[in-house]
């Protein structure tokens, strides 16, 4: 018999999920950008979640582009790959990491999505023939598309969540954002009291002159928020140290929040100090009483997150790895494999030492035009335990990716290729070992004779049987048989490449595999981590299913794939165009 409602306690849900209203908790941001509004609403997920409530998100980009897709990583960072294909803001990728759930493209609000969503009802007729207006139709739509998305499961269960964390991006006061603020400002009405939170998150600066924490910036920021018609339920203060006691009083004073709700978020080792700042600092139980479940929820059990954040700091014997790639300059660009690189690092007990190689200084026209960048990046690729070639687009750089290959191969250095690296690997090997000195990707060179990678399905299928018969094996394919989507050399203590991108499915207490092989082979302990995974995946294999059923063991104890590719627990192949992992 299904039990009263865990949340409301009347509603006779149970276990299916509460069939009340929707709590949402909104994170804004003031002063300035980059605050890490992201890593905090990814945070008060965390804590939620631990409190035992089911959890979705929601990122607010008020852009006029549609998506992320075309977006420069100069410009804004990584783009991120969803699960359904879609190309979405590098927030999401922390919400996905922090969470381990699923977002859909429809988790990321644009207001290229909303605008155009609002010109195609016009287009239609569904105006009957009314002005469209920022104010009802914009903002309607906003309110209507938080509604719909918050109530999609992210999770795995079928029922809708208990919270939704909205992140609004930008900063209060851009005039971009303004359609955004004045939908939640009724957004807020609409759900009521008790269904609604606002979360601030604000700069307290110290002046170097005074040595001084200065409360005014946020005090300018909440009163332009609450001018804008949100009122702030708890500020959450980015600071360099714990906020002293008398400036909290100062800006609950101002700013109208109780001073137990003012919220040092200061600087931290590393970021899943985070929810454990927000636990400490009882903020749980702030935004569980704007939301009317205080008591009715239990007390956030973080003992896994804790322990591995304080893991992450006592991690002393490095692990260096050489991150080959095209932007260099923007360690945001490639946010998700840094954090896989993270991930297993940690799960190796080794302190990550990453070394950035621009891989354009690899090349000999560097070495003639700018000799000290030249010995640099190639002292750092020698000094490395391992090398790392990621994705990227254009062949700007591409001559260097392929030397940071073969010397990754002649060498017997561990090499992980992702995307464009898989593909840079397998011109690479043409060209040295089947003496093939133009072949190339038809993307670089569309005239060359010897195209071993050409647009679809990317390794040419006519080279294939020549390139396995000099020793690269293709391990893994999609369903189809055509595309290939995994490289290994079995003579070399670890060279993989893939067509996909494993970096996204990668999550802090489940790093990987891919990641994982290649900082257990650049420290030593491949074997040892292969055994465990081996032993793991015995037991699996002759453990009853839940409808008692024995399941089939793998071939090799890795599904299949071969040993050192560590595939298993990757989520399957590429089973789309556009090389994504799916």
């Amino acid at each position: 018999m299904v039990g009263s409602c865990r949340l409301c306690g009347s509603c006779g849900a149970g276990r299916r999920g509460h069939s009340g209203k929707m709590k949402y908790v909104l994170v804004t941001g003031g002063v300035v950008s980059g605050l890490g509004k992201g890593v905090t609403a990814s945070s008060i997920g965390v804590v939620l979640k631990a409190c035992g409530l089911r959890v979705t998100s929601i990122k607010i980009d008020p852009y006029l582009n549609t998506d992320a897709g075309t977006m420069s990583p100069f410009e804004h960072g990584e783009v991120f790959v969803l699960d359904d294909g879609g190309e979405v803001d590098l927030d999401l990728g922390n919400y996905e990491r922090f969470l381990d759930f699923k977002l859909t493209r429809d988790n990321n609000i644009t207001t290229g999505k909303i605008y155009q969503s609002v010109i195609d009802k016009e287009r239609r007729g569904d105006y009957l023939g009314k002005t469209v207006q920022v104010v009802p139709h914009i903002t309607d739509a906003i309110q209507e598309w938080i509604e719909r998305v918050s109530l999609i499961p992210v999770d795995g269960q079928e029922a809708p969540a208990d919270v939704c964390v909205i992140e609004l991006g930008g900063t209060i006061g851009d005039i971009e954002s303004m359609p955004f603020i004045e939908a939640l400002g009724q957004f807020s009405y609409r759900v009521g009291p008790g269904n609604f939170c606002l979360v601030h998150v604000s700069l307290v600066p110290v002046l170097n002159v005074v040595g001084e924490q200065k409360t005014k910036p946020t005090q300018h920021s909440v009163r332009g928020l609450r001018g804008l018609g949100l009122t702030p339920n708890i500020l959450a203060c980015r600071s360099t140290k714990v906020l002293d006691d008398n400036v909290k009083e100062k800006l609950s004073q101002f700013c109208h929040v109780p001073v137990t709700n003012v919220i040092t978020l200061y600087d931290v080792s590393n970021i899943w100090h985070i929810p454990l700042l927000l636990r400490d600092q009882k903020a749980h139980e702030a935004i569980l009483k704007q939301l009317n479940l205080l008591g009715i929820v239990g007390e956030p059990k973080l003992d896994e997150w804790t322990s591995r954040a304080e893991i992450c700091d006592t991690l002393h014997e490095p692990v260096r790895i050489a991150m080959v790639g095209k932007y260099t300059g923007l360690s945001d660009s490639y946010l998700s494999v840094l954090k896989a690189l993270l991930h297993a690092s940690v799960a190796c007990h080794r302190k990550l030492i990453l070394e950035w190689v621009p891989a354009s200084d690899l090349e000999d026209t560097t070495a003639s035009e700018s000799p000290d960048a030249y010995d640099a990046a190639w002292n750092l690729l020698r000094g490395a335990d391992g090398v790392l070639v990621p994705g990227g687009f254009g062949d700007r750089g591409v001559q260097g990716k392929i030397l940071a290959a073969k010397y990754s191969r002649e060498n017997d250095v561990p090499f992980l290729g992702i995307c464009l690296g898989m593909q840079i690997a397998v011109i690479e090997y043409a060209r040295s070992i089947l003496n093939l000195k133009d072949a190339n990707s038809t993307e670089f060179d569309p005239a060359t004779k010897n195209p071993c990678v050409i647009f679809m399905p990317e390794v040419n299928p006519d080279m294939i049987a020549e390139l396995e018969s000099a020793g690269l094996s293709f391990v893994g394919k999609d369903e189809s048989g055509q595309r290939m989507e995994v490289i290994e050399l079995h003579a070399h203590p670890y060279f993989i490449g893939v067509q996909f991108h494993p970096e996204f499915k990668s999550r802090p207490g489940k790093p990987s595999p891919l990641f994982l092989g290649l900082i257990a082979a650049s420290s030593g302990r491949l074997e040892s981590v292969l055994q465990n995974v081996n032993q793991f995946n015995s037991k699996i294999a002759t453990k009853p299913t839940s409808n008692g059923v024995l399941k089939k063991p793998h071939q090799n104890g890795t599904g299949g794939i071969p040993t050192k590719a560590l595939m298993n627990g990757t989520g399957g192949f590429c089973a789309n165009g556009n090389g994504v992992h799916m």
